[in-house]
């Protein structure tokens, strides 16, 4: 099959910036991994696109843009052409050697149970500012289909445990705002959902109490105590007890009330919620994992990592950063948006019922060419 060179855009829940990685695929196996970028948004940026999820809440069609999201959408569109400029130039690439962009957006509202997820990014805009064909919009059709519209990433985590030499099952976790599962088995079969807060509280919980937007390697948790009926609370939740798994949006598990529990006491507690609510999720796979991946933002998080090993320990698993099976922890997810452009291109599918719940295997996306 025909080789695609193509540039993964990604601009996840926990709003720090734009993910960009380059990918040679076939749209099946991976023939190239290529470098990797952040560009970090300004402070000022980042606080206004928070802002735009309260903003969003009123959306009952996804093409509307109430209030200013009309302007912060064309501003995020331009960061992520000026984005995807420095990229080409500090690699030495040109635009005519990049087959394809695939870009996320940004989700501002994601109500599954809808039928409603809404991104903002203009792939129209995109495609005339970078002068490369864009696939954009690829959670639709999932939703369509009678999906939940989320993972899609687990598409590509399938093609990335094929160099594996790990006994499946194998499970890649992926921590950001959000925490998501996917579990590869023996015959590359996906099984994957959403496990419930990633970063999400934890951000704003040392924003709100210490000014500062994210706890950095765990430092704050590390000098704190588990409050039991903090974690039980948010561990009570109908996310968890529920059999029919849900993706999840960013605001539908709310950070605790700033005076119930000090910084660090805070900040440790939701670090065990994080990891406690990994492995209650898990109890919905057809079986447990041998190898965990930890993939995305949370791994740097150091209490987070201790707690996932002790609880996989009880289990016979073993936890892993994913640098420690030579892939990159930072660009896995604008790798798989770049995956998922060429899947999108060749008409393969995106999703699967053991994925998203759709019907059936469903592909989607649109291309903007420029």
């Amino acid at each position: 099959m025909e080789k695609l060179t193509a540039i993964g855009l990604m601009s996840g829940t926990s709003m720090d910036g734009i993910d960009i990685a380059l990918l040679r695929s076939d749209g099946v196996t991976i023939a190239e991994r290529g470098p990797f970028l952040l560009a970090p948004y300004a402070p000022d940026f980042r606080k206004r696109l928070a802002a735009s999820l309260e903003t969003a809440k009123s959306i009952e069609e996804r093409s509307q843009r109430p209030g200013d999201l009309a302007q912060i959408e064309m501003e995020l569109t331009e960061l992520h052409a000026h984005a995807v400029a420095r990229f080409l130039s500090q690699h030495d690439l040109r635009a005519d050697e990049i087959d394809l962009i695939g870009f996320h957006g940004q989700t501002i509202l994601h109500r599954p149970a809808a039928g409603l997820t809404v991104q903002l990014g203009d792939g129209l805009a995109l495609a005339e500012k970078t002068g490369v064909p864009v696939v954009y919009d690829m959670r639709a059709a999932d939703m369509v289909a009678g999906g939940e519209g989320a993972p899609l990433a687990p598409a590509y985590h399938g093609a990335l445990a094929k160099s594996l030499t790990s006994k499946p099952p194998i499970a890649f976790v992926n921590i950001g705002g959000i925490s998501n599962i996917t579990v590869v088995d023996e015959r590359g079969e996906l099984v994957a959902f959403d496990t419930g807060p990633g970063n999400t509280l934890i951000d704003q919980w040392v924003e709100t109490k210490a000014g500062i937007p994210f706890d950095q390697g765990g430092a704050i948790a590390s000098e704190g105590g588990i409050l039991r009926p903090l974690v039980d609370k948010y561990l009570a939740a109908e996310f968890f007890t529920a059999e029919k798994r849900r993706s999840l949006d960013r605001n539908d598990f709310l950070p605790p009330d700033p005076s119930s529990a000090s910084l660090a006491d805070g900040a440790r507690s939701l670090a065990r919620l994080t990891a406690e609510a990994i492995f209650l999720s898990s109890r919905h796979l057809p079986r447990r994992p041998r190898q965990w991946i930890i993939c995305g933002g949370g791994r740097r998080n150091t209490i987070i990592l201790d707690d996932l090993r002790e609880l996989a320990a009880q289990e016979g698993g073993d936890v892993c950063r994913a640098e420690e099976l030579g892939f990159d922890g930072d660009s896995m997810e604008a790798e798989a948006w770049a995956y998922l452009a060429i899947r999108s291109r060749k008409g393969l599918p995106l999703s699967w019922p053991t994925t998203t719940g759709c019907r059936e295997p469903s592909s989607g996306g649109k291309i903007a060419k420029p």
